[in-house]
């Protein structure tokens, strides 16, 4: 008799990606390779995961430059890769890099690598090896003074707008490094072991230093509960990753309840209606939280960085009292009558530095102003915002557009061909550029409205081209 003996780790990742993942989708999973113990746990995982359906995996390694040896490691993932029979791609960080801040700066530019090569791939899905004791490292970072969030096991990219309809899976954040390490070598599985790690310059290998000398090496999985602690942070930053984007951050993980919607909300998301979907704002009720008016700014004004704690404090306390006003935070417009608020991108730097008119690629999508994703369909095509030029929309499109909020108009994009055509493809359908409004579908995602990859929005059917951004 054949006695089958139980793999503790691959069970518990396993547990995790069942609950999140489609199984038989062919839409690949894309996996950030660094070559160290976490990464190439977590890519070996995957890819037995994965196996047993045929469902495409594809290795991903950012080469930040930042090490004599960095280029030779990348090659060392490739090589990893094709072991299991996997695809890879080697994404660089090129142009100057920062003399300061490096850890974060490297951390921006790798998630806006991965999430762009995801979405080139078509792959809805990026799995990165962040583990428990990277959350007990970031807590004892937060015990020194930084303002550092917790990893979360689900949510979407923090990249913005590379990052759009590509949501991050960490399936590591109940074990242990220990645990993985053991896993590996126990498979005959050797790693890269990156000297930055150790050097002591650095706050995250400070605490991994500090922690070496307290851990319990008995203890490889991470007790239930602790694993997602990142609800206890909001006051980093109102809720939001700061690196760049709108994390929300409740718990999601397999067995915890849904999200319970805040009052007002129906369905997956506040009754915007029409007005998020397609015009790129926000309608939402007065009582709103922290959390949720932080996203909103962000998602209506396209921007990524988290509003001060401070001035979000303040406008809050604004709304708790039933006068009307306007204020701006964030990037965005905020406009309060008695029981419920518009949000709206603030136009202000529009009129007082007009953007000239940028050249679209034909068939290439790009994101412009940060809400709205445009291709175009025909050669030659311009796009800029709409302030001061509504009289040169046709007579229709300028009657639609006085149906809207005042305030709603002047960042709309408007497009010509250059050949005396005019028009905003937010208000008509246009034959020379397709566009869609970009805020609903963010707002939902970061208030966890999309749990798992059956409710992410599909990023193309067959992959998409690389697209650009135009601020």
């Amino acid at each position: 008799m054949t006695v089958q003996v139980r793999d503790p780790v691959a069970s518990a990742v396993g547990a995790v990606l069942d609950a999140r993942l489609e199984r038989h989708s062919q839409a690949p999973l894309a996996v950030a390779l660094s070559g160290g113990s976490d990464s190439l746990a977590l890519f070996h995982l995957v890819s037995g995961w994965a196996r047993l359906s045929g469902r495409p995996v594809v290795a991903l390694t950012v080469d930040h430059g930042l090490q004599p040896d960095s280029a030779a490691w990348a090659q060392r993932c490739a090589a990893m890769a094709a072991d299991r029979g996997r695809p890879h791609r080697i994404l660089r960080w090129e142009g100057q890099k920062p003399k300061t801040g490096i850890p974060a700066a490297a951390r921006a530019a790798r998630h806006a690598l991965l999430a762009q090569a995801a979405r080139e791939l078509g792959a809805r899905v990026l799995l990165m090896g962040h583990t428990g004791s990277d959350l007990a490292e970031s807590a004892a970072m937060r015990g020194a003074g930084s303002t550092l969030p917790d990893a979360r096991e689900w949510g979407p990219s923090p990249a913005w707008p590379e990052g759009r309809g590509v949501f991050v899976l960490r399936p590591l954040l109940g074990l242990k490094r220990g645990a993985l390490q053991d896993w590996l070598a126990g498979r005959g599985i050797t790693w890269i072991d990156d000297p930055a790690n150790l050097d002591l310059r650095f706050a995250r290998a400070r605490a991994r230093h500090t922690l070496a000398s307290t851990a319990n090496p008995k203890t490889s999985v991470i007790p239930e509960g602790a694993q997602r602690l990142s609800g206890t942070q909001e006051g980093q930053g109102a809720g939001l990753e700061a690196a760049s984007n709108i994390e929300i951050t409740h718990p999601l993980g397999p067995g915890s309840p849904r999200f319970s919607a805040p009052a007002g909300m129906t369905g997956r998301g506040w009754s915007s209606g029409v007005e998020a979907e397609r015009w790129g704002y926000l309608v939402l009720p007065r009582d709103i939280g922290s959390r949720e008016l932080a996203a909103a700014c962000l998602c209506a004004a396209g921007t990524s960085t988290p509003p001060r704690t401070d001035s979000l404090t303040a406008l809050l306390t604004r709304l708790a009292t039933s006068e009307p006003f306007t204020a701006t935070l964030a990037g965005a417009r905020i406009e309060a009558a008695a029981d419920h608020l518009h949000v709206f991108r603030e136009t202000g730097e529009l009129s007082r530095r007009p953007s000239p008119p940028t050249v679209l690629s034909r068939h290439t999508p790009v994101v412009f102003d940060g809400r709205f994703d445009l291709t175009a369909t025909a050669p030659g095509v311009r796009v800029q915002p709409l302030w001061g030029y509504a009289a040169h929309l046709p007579k229709a499109q300028q009657t639609a557009l006085k149906a809207l909020p005042a305030a709603a108009r002047g960042s709309l994009p408007l497009v010509t061909d250059g050949a005396g055509l005019w028009t905003c493809p937010i208000l008509a359908a246009s034959p020379i550029v397709r566009a869609r409004s970009l805020v609903q579908a963010r707002f939902e995602a970061a208030l966890g409205f999309i749990s798992r990859e059956a409710e992410a929005y599909p990023v193309a059917e067959h992959g998409e081209a690389a697209g650009g951004v135009l601020s």
